[in-house]
């Protein structure tokens, strides 16, 4: 049987450089996605033996979704909407709360062709990484990081762009927070 691949290779790529850094330190990741419908998520357990270092993934489209599934207050929602930096911290940090996790990723945002506006063009998509501290307490948060980018193109090409960067800065984060925390003095 032939094998027929469906995403694009760099995506791939940028998987499996995470997966290897998960496994080095024996933890698990997490997603909580919005714009990109659970294509990181995909993209993740299209690696064999992704049991070892994915745990979970949360799809939560609608605002009711985010508050329901990861407990995103209604406040953020209402006062900076959906796809904003402290929505995206707040997907974040409910995934890894509400998961076995060691890095909880999450992305909302504007991918298109409509649903833009002058404050928030279509392609917006604010970014949260959460890492847990793998202490005794379970999904306590030790280093949120959020950040707003913007990326053209079509819908496809918007939703691939997301997966690739949080992949990509899901790795560069969570080996700088314990790079640093092996540098740390004793």
């Amino acid at each position: 049987m032939n094998s027929v691949v469906l995403l694009p290779s760099d995506l791939l790529d940028a998987a499996r450089q995470l997966a290897d850094t998960l496994i080095t330190h024996r933890a698990l990741a997490a997603t909580a996605e919005s714009c990109t419908g659970g294509l990181i998520a995909a993209t993740l357990t299209e690696l064999a033996g992704s049991s070892q270092w994915f745990e979970r993934g949360f799809v939560t489209y609608s605002n009711a979704s985010k508050q329901e599934l990861l407990g995103v207050p209604a406040g953020a929602l209402e006062t900076h909407g959906a796809v904003s930096e402290p929505v995206a911290r707040a997907m974040a940090e409910g995934a890894l709360q509400r998961s076995r996790a060691r890095l909880a990723l999450a992305v909302t945002g504007v991918a298109g062709p409509g649903g833009g506006s002058a404050v928030k063009p279509v392609g917006t998509v604010c970014f949260g990484w959460a890492i847990g501290s793998g202490g005794p307490v379970p999904g306590a948060v030790q280093r949120v990081v959020v950040e707003t980018r913007h990326f053209d193109g079509a819908r496809d090409a918007v939703r691939a762009q997301t997966a690739l960067y949080a992949l990509l800065r899901a790795r560069e984060i969570f080996s700088a927070t314990f790079a640093g925390a092996a540098q740390a003095p004793a």
